[in-house]
């Protein structure tokens, strides 16, 4: 018999070789009927896999995000059957799961694949799932799985077989298609209702510029119909909400191949938006006990190799910069936390001057690949609402409680409200990707667990997302439109503070290691601003907004009562424009909606004469009559709906 322990602490008795859909048969048929993959002492497996010993089960449905990973590898292994049945002798490569959907990357070879051709392959795809083809994994020796990939003269899978140990090798089966694959797929391919391919792209094997550049095509399957329809529909809803289409149409920024690619210009709109948010932080900090600081664009190599960053990041900084000093390197600034340590060690503190908080907008440097560019969501230089805070092992509880507040109090003034947490935490099978002891990690890890579970938050633990000097809660948010995002970041680092020796006294004289918290409530300006963008459809919140209302005079004749009111606004700290286009009325109105203008007033004789404005909202909202005096309060009181003091 074996121990199987589920993830709400029970313990249950079971056969040797029982599998987890035999276990989940033995709760409820409605659970077996449901799970798709499961989860057995931290690693995927197939719901039919024989259980030989005991430990942790989760079972997976569609519902989880494990369950959608196996249910798209699963499909990316049927695209590669339908795509080897129009393509003889195409050469696969690699097939994973991502965020919504899958893609496999191919060598075409001769053959010439488009976009054209996905009705067909999609047909195949839906014939082959029909079919209800099991997925079974089988073990093959090194030789035998290199023999089976040399016969079909896949230099990629070979590569890719050389760097595995024997006995590791495992094959995916189903029907007369096998692949290599590590795992983690559906029961059978029936489940498989529904398949939309949605694009190709160029991809570099390995991501190599200097490799072979291949064919990657990108597709998403769903177990119902119905649910490929809504998806669909919020993709078409997602190309109207795109952060690159509407951040030209609102003239927020643009990129120039002259300046270089994936470093974004900034236009007067989006600067004032970014400065916006920006103040909207530094007013929260302060009144937390934040100190502004600012450190340089470039810094020594030495600092970088100190910190780690160098030997585990180097590859995706930019080159280093020589200078005429014998050996002196620099490199562009790829992070900003080793410059705060250096900060820290400016001088000696004593323990009653900790915590020490220092927050900087710092703008920071990594060559991505171009391939990997898109828009302001991943880019080459960016600007992180970063802050480090040192403190000693007692305050690091309320600290790190102190630094979730303030992260909440940013997603719900930006109107973020649906959101998970994430406790990221080291690869216990892994180690050797990170720095540091076991006893520090142990301690990390322990201190997050206990402040997320006294703040009451709801959390999924997530091994191996670690950073690799330290654990860490990040806080997952859905947009609008259901998309996920990974907003908000806090870390918790005993590392950096003893590769910089940190140092404090304590009340006994004795000098001691501080603790470091990083944060980041946006992450990058740049990022966050994108996803606004696409989460509010450039409807920005009332405070945040560039022109809170549009003056539109009917004519000539009522430029000069427009200017009056024009100024009476902006006395008022309101930020508003006046039209004075010789334009028509009717096309104002349209290019105001157009720029997602909140509000609008018409003035013409009647409101000249009365003083009295019917107010327009963006989108054809009627918001009444109102004099002057009444439209200052009503703008004002408006803004404050969507925003709070934080305290």
């Amino acid at each position: 018999m074996i121990e199987i322990t589920f993830p709400d602490g029970a313990t249950r008795s079971y056969k040797i070789n029982s599998s987890p859909y035999e276990i989940a048969s033995s709760i409820s048929e409605g659970l077996a009927r449901n799970i798709i993959s499961a989860n057995f002492n931290n690693k995927t497996i197939e719901t039919s896999t024989k259980l030989k010993k005991s430990g942790k089960l989760i079972f997976y449905t569609w519902n989880d995000s494990e369950g959608k990973k196996a249910f798209w590898h699963s499909s990316a292994h049927v695209l590669a059957q339908a795509l080897e049945n129009f393509y003889p002798g195409i050469k696969l490569t690699i097939g994973p799961a991502i965020s919504n959907g899958f893609y496999y990357d191919v060598d075409f070879g001769n053959h010439v694949m488009s976009e054209k051709d996905f009705p067909e392959i999609e047909k195949k795809m839906i014939e082959i799932s029909r079919n209800k083809h099991v997925f079974e994994l089988e073990s093959k020796s090194k030789k035998e799985a290199l023999d089976y990939y040399k016969k079909k003269e896949n230099q990629y899978k070979i590569e890719l077989i050389n760097n595995l140990d024997d006995g590791t090798i495992t094959f995916c089966n189903h029907d007369n298609f096998s692949d290599l694959c590590r795992g983690g797929h559906i029961p059978n391919t029936g489940l498989i209702k529904a398949v939309k391919l949605l694009s190709v792209a160029g991809a570099y094997w390995k991501g190599d510029q200097n490799n072979k550049q291949l064919t990657r095509v990108y597709g998403i399957s769903f177990p119902k119909q119905k649910e490929l329809t809504q998806h669909l529909s919020l993709l078409e809803e997602a190309k109207k909400r795109d952060h690159r289409k509407l951040g030209k149409q609102l003239e927020l920024f643009t990129f120039s191949t002259k300046v270089g690619q994936g470093l974004p210009l900034w236009l007067p709109k989006g600067a004032e938006l970014r400065e916006r948010l920006e103040a909207f932080l530094k007013k929260a900090q302060k009144k937390a006990g934040y100190q502004q600081v600012i450190s340089p664009h470039i810094g020594n190599k030495e600092l970088y190799e100190t910190s780690g960053h160098y030997q585990k990041y180097g590859e995706s900084s930019f080159q280093p910069i020589s200078t005429p000093a014998d050996g002196e390197e620099f490199l562009l600034k790829p992070m900003n936390c080793p410059h705060h340590c250096e900060m820290f060690n400016a001088k000696q503190w004593s323990y009653k001057e900790l915590p020490v908080r220092y927050a900087e907008f710092g703008t920071v440097y990594r060559y991505e690949q171009s391939g990997e560019l898109h828009g302001l969501t991943r880019v080459r230089g960016f600007t992180q609402d970063d802050a480090h805070i040192f403190c000693t092992q007692d305050q690091l509880n309320s600290e790190f409680k102190n630094v979730i507040d303030l992260v909440l109090y940013v997603f719900n003034s930006l109107g973020f409200e649906n959101f998970t947490a994430q406790i990221s935490l080291r690869d216990p099978n892994n180690k050797q990707k990170y720095i540091g002891t076991d006893e520090v990690w142990n301690t990390a890890e322990q201190a997050i667990i206990n402040a997320t579970n006294e703040k009451g938050i709801n959390y999924k633990i997530e091994y191996g997302e670690a950073a690799f000097y330290g654990p860490k809660l990040d806080f997952m948010v859905k947009d609008a439109l259901g998309r996920e995002w990974q907003l908000g970041t806090i870390q918790v680092d005993y590392n950096l503070p003893e590769r910089f020796d940190l140092s404090y006294v304590d009340s006994e004289n004795n000098t001691k290691r501080p603790v470091m918290i990083h944060r980041a409530p946006f992450g990058s300006m740049e990022r966050f601003i994108a996803i606004l963008i696409e989460h509010t459809g450039g409807n920005f919140p009332l405070w945040l907004t560039s022109n809170q209302i549009k003056l539109i005079p009917v004519g000539e004749k009522h430029k000069k009562y427009t200017e009056k009111v024009l100024k009476l606004l902006e006395n008022d700290e309101i930020r508003a424009l006046a039209d004075f286009r010789n334009e028509t009325v009717s096309k104002k109105i349209r290019e105001a909606e157009l720029e997602k203008i909140p509000f609008m007033i018409i003035i013409g004789d009647e409101e000249e004469k009365s003083n009295i404005f019917s107010v327009r909202g963006h989108g054809g909202n009627d918001f009444g009559n109102k004099n002057i005096k009444e439209l200052i309060n009503f703008i004002t009181q408006e803004s404050k709906k969507t925003i709070k003091d934080f305290n």
